[in-house]
């Protein structure tokens, strides 16, 4: 069986147990400390903690999932092994309060022996068994369905089910929550499949795990039981890429002589046949012994694998909106891109020979995830693009490299390895590949230093002024409480100050309950004042702790006096009014460019202030006019739209799937959705107008790059943007009374203007030419002949140092034997440049030597080569009489 035909049978066997096939959700985890989606429940887990309620009581389905970086981590490990991977599908059966361990069990029997035809003889299961202190008890029904079965078959069921303790058959979610005993389903693959369940759990690759079925049944308590669940769950997966390789191993399970290898499948077969005829090697197949001491085969088959396995990461993950960036699950990509660039020079894959192994794929896989035929262009250009940012500076690396190593050095500091990376944008795994290649060690702990040591420095550069509640010993205080949503409370809003911390010239108050609203999520904190016993203190901003206080910063002195008295707080609202219409806008900004340039795109930073609004976002190229002119328009039209502008708080296991939440974000159990007209939905704590309407205008004022992937576009908003726009129309309102057009005869009249301005230079230049070269011939008449060279040295009203040197030519190619000495007053500087012909560099003279002796009797410095130099000084006064006084030289 092909692959697809393994995926196809395994979705319509379990359609006929009445399962709803699902599509795989996205890569990016709906959890935000996950960096990826890694197995097949992440998105069942809400139905687990009943949260939500399951649309279907039982569903299977094939899900995307990628295991790098994090927790789950197998990127170092691929290509060295025939079974590890970045990307891989996890096929998976899962029943919401419905069926158990009985029809679980019985099913994957009957799909794996009826449907598949595996030997029945070779398969083994395992049930949960707990050792000393492990929870619950030994798995009586997991272990009764199995008797049955093997007993049924004609087996020993003492040999054919091993018992497993809580390390090896007991899931948990977490600490506490849903959990339950396990039973998986192991393969024997030896030669002749007698080894009677010895190799189970052993780490041979002789024997392995097919499926694990997971039976949810308790709940893990804070205070260590476990409880039975009221409704019980069955989770269980089976790695396709696996079971492909063992069928194609085999040969449909004819054929044990050769070890399994998940790389034999067509999944990967297709994409090493197109890697021979790029490159002309062959795969073999071989696994090295040892890392360190590989032969140049085992070196291509790593190659090999590690292309085939990271193209198929690159692909899923651009066509779900994680694109190679430098933060985050982005940076992981992006490590996993260049890692395949790295492998592809050991087998001398043509430069840009990457992007020629996403069609094969895509064709091979668009059928079940359309998302890569959508997406296919973009993921064809940030490949294309990401292999040309790398090459730029690989080649360079490796050369630093050699350098670092090349006198038989054994070890890299970690500032050497840091260099790699900070300048050659070598990841520290990519430079312990070749290292360990070579035996060269190299120093972790240092690197992790100057790792730390940049992100320290990059903190001070945007660092404020955080002030902690520790630093004032004070009684209890409670956190503030927010109450700044609400238009009616951000004027004269009955507080109480609770406390007052001083830091420097400036103190920071603390009131019980604020309408003021303290800078975060790129917002900027609101200003305005309060009036405590008739007394006006200036609110100059506001910011928030770690612990949760918000403190407004005054540079009225001795209000500490305050301590416990009320006070009226007034937000300015002219500037929080500002303020919302840019936070609204830079919603606006991110829905509209997922609508124009992809849903790749995602927030990378943000700020919102009261005068304009900075977004950050993931893009592999500039945007271009007519996607931004598109972008504008159709925020715009949006705004023009007057649509709702509303918010609400629910639990954040119950956040709907096509809001948007920002990995990195920590988030607590409940959160704030914004919502604008239903369409742009995020998380936000942030302050926002009612309708769009009140944004009044929206209009782009820059977009530029920021780093490698990350652009920036810089946008204004209301009268802001109304007070630009009117001064542009009265600009060109000016231009074309001037210009005696209309306005839409601005352009071509410009084109007319400059047109003639560039044959009047042309004029010009041709003139200047004629001049220079008529200057030549003279100044060659003039030449003084001494011994065998003809000497010219003049002082020359020239406007740059090109026309100098085409003067200078100009002499030397009416003179055979010379030295030219020009000096000209170029951008208020004293210029020289000597110009010595062949012979006279033969007989000794050094236009450089020249230069720099004249040079210094300028104040100033200069030299060259022998045939030519130039230089020159700030002492213009006295140029003519440098000149005059250089003593020729006598042959």
């Amino acid at each position: 069986m092909k692959s697809g035909d393994i995926r196809r049978s395994f979705l319509d066997f379990f359609k006929r147990k009445d399962h709803a096939i699902v599509p795989s959700v996205s890569l990016i985890p709906s959890a935000p400390n996950l960096l990826f989606t890694n197995a097949g429940m992440n998105a069942f887990v809400p139905y687990f903690l009943g949260e939500q309620k399951s649309p279907h009581k039982r569903i299977a389905n094939t899900q995307k999932c990628i295991r790098a970086g994090g927790k789950h981590n197998d990127l170092e490990e691929v290509g060295f092994d025939t079974y590890h991977h970045t990307f891989f599908e996890m096929l998976g059966n899962w029943s919401f309060g419905n069926y158990f361990k009985k029809e679980a069990i019985n099913w994957a029997w009957e799909l794996l022996t009826k449907e598949w035809k595996l030997p029945k003889d070779r398969l083994y299961a395992t049930v949960y068994k707990p050792s000393e202190n492990d929870p619950a008890e030994f798995d009586q029904d997991a272990y009764d369905c199995w008797k049955e079965i093997f007993s049924s078959e004609g087996m020993d069921p003492s040999i054919h089910i091993c018992p497993g303790n809580k390390e090896e058959n007991f899931w948990m979610m977490g600490n506490t929550g849903p959990c339950g005993p396990s039973s998986e389903i192991h393969i024997d693959l030896t030669i002749k499949g007698d080894t009677q369940g010895k190799l189970v759990n052993k780490n041979n690759p002789n024997c392995i795990e097919l499926w694990n079925l997971v039976f949810i049944q308790f709940n893990a308590e804070t205070n260590g039981k476990y409880t039975p669940l009221l409704s019980r769950h069955i989770d269980t997966g089976m790695g396709f890429e696996r079971i492909a390789g063992i069928f194609a191993s085999t040969k449909n399970f004819q054929d044990f002589s050769q070890s399994a290898s998940n790389y034999d499948s067509d999944l990967f077969t297709d994409i090493f046949t197109l890697l021979t005829k790029l490159t002309g090697y062959e795969y073999h197949a071989t696994i090295p012994k040892d890392r360190n001491k590989m032969s140049d085969t085992e070196k291509r088959d790593c190659a090999f694998r590690v292309i085939s396995d990271h193209i198929r990461t690159l692909i899923f993950s651009i066509a779900d909106g994680i694109v190679p960036g430098n933060e985050g699950r982005n940076y992981v990509v992006r490590r996993i891109f260049r890692r395949a660039v790295l492998f592809a020079k050991r087998i001398q894959l043509p430069h840009g020979s990457l992007v020629k192994l996403t069609d094969p794929l895509i064709d091979k896989l668009k059928d079940v995830f359309p998302e890569l035929l959508a997406q296919r262009d973009l993921i064809i250009k940030y490949i294309r693009t990401e292999e040309d940012i790398f090459e730029r500076t690989l080649d360079r690396g490796l050369q630093h490299f050699e350098k670092l190593t090349s006198n038989r050095k054994k070890s890299i500091t970690g500032k050497e390895a840091f260099k790699l990376f900070d300048t050659y944008g070598f990841p520290i795994d990519l430079t312990q590949i070749i290292a360990n290649e070579r035996s060269i060690g190299i120093d972790l702990s240092g690197f992790k230093k100057e790792m730390n040591k940049q992100r320290e420095q990059a903190r001070a550069a945007q660092k404020k002024t955080l002030i902690s509640i520790k630093e004032n010993p004070y009684s209890q205080v409670e956190k503030t409480v927010f109450v700044g949503y609400e238009t009616g409370h951000l004027s004269a809003y009955s507080a109480k100050i609770k406390d007052v911390i001083q830091k420097g010239n400036d103190n920071f108050v603390i009131f019980d309950k604020t309408p003021f609203y303290a800078e975060m999520g790129g917002q900027l904190g609101d200003s305005g004042f309060a009036l405590i016993d008739d007394v006006h203190v200036p609110i100059l901003d506001t910011v928030k702790n770690e612990s949760g206080y918000y403190l407004h910063k005054t540079n009225l002195q001795g209000i500490d006096t305050f301590i416990g008295k009320s006070a009226l707080l007034s937000v300015d609202t002219v500037r929080r009014n500002s303020i919302q219409r840019n936070h609204t806008a830079t919603h606006l900004l991110h829905w509209a460019l997922r609508d124009i340039l992809g849903q790749h795109v995602h927030q990378s930073g943000s700020l919102v202030a009261h005068d304009y609004l900075r977004f950050d976002f993931n893009h592999i190229e500039q945007t271009n006019k007519n996607e931004l002119q598109a972008i504008e328009s159709c925020i715009n039209e949006r705004i023009l739209e007057n649509d709702d502008v509303s918010s609400y708080e629910i639990p954040y296991s119950k956040k709907p799937t096509d809001v948007l939440a920002f990995f990195g974000d920590k988030y607590g159990p409940i959160v704030r959705i914004v919502d604008i007209g239903g369409y742009s939905k995020e998380l936000c704590a942030g302050t926002h107008v009612k309708q769009t309407g009140q944004i009044g205008l929206f209009k782009i004022i820059s977009e530029s790059a920021i780093a490698s992937g990350t652009r920036r576009i810089e946008a204004i908003v209301g009268m802001t943007a109304y007070d630009l726009m009117a001064q542009n129309h009265n600009l060109l309102h000016n231009l074309t009374q001037k210009l005696s057009c209309k306005f839409g005869q601005l352009n071509q009249r410009f084109e007319s203007l400059i047109e003639h301005r560039n044959n009047l230079e042309k004029q010009i230049n041709s003139y200047k030419q004629r001049n220079i070269v008529d200057l030549a011939y003279n100044l060659a008449k003039k030449a003084n002949k001494i011994s065998h060279l003809n000497w010219v040295i003049a002082k020359i009203d020239l406007n740059n140092t090109e026309e100098m040197r085409s003067l200078a030519v100009g002499v030397s190619e009416h003179i055979d034997a010379s030295v030219v000495i020009l000096g000209s007053i170029i951008k208020k500087k004293a210029t020289i440049l000597v110009l010595c012909s062949k012979k006279a560099v033969e007989l000794g003279h050094n236009a450089g030597t020249i230069v720099s002796s004249l040079s210094k009797k300028l104040d100033g410095k200069g030299g060259g080569k022998p045939d030519f130099a130039m230089g020159g000084g700030n002492n213009i006064k006295e140029l003519e009489a440098v000149l005059n006084e250089f003593q020729i030289p006598k042959d």
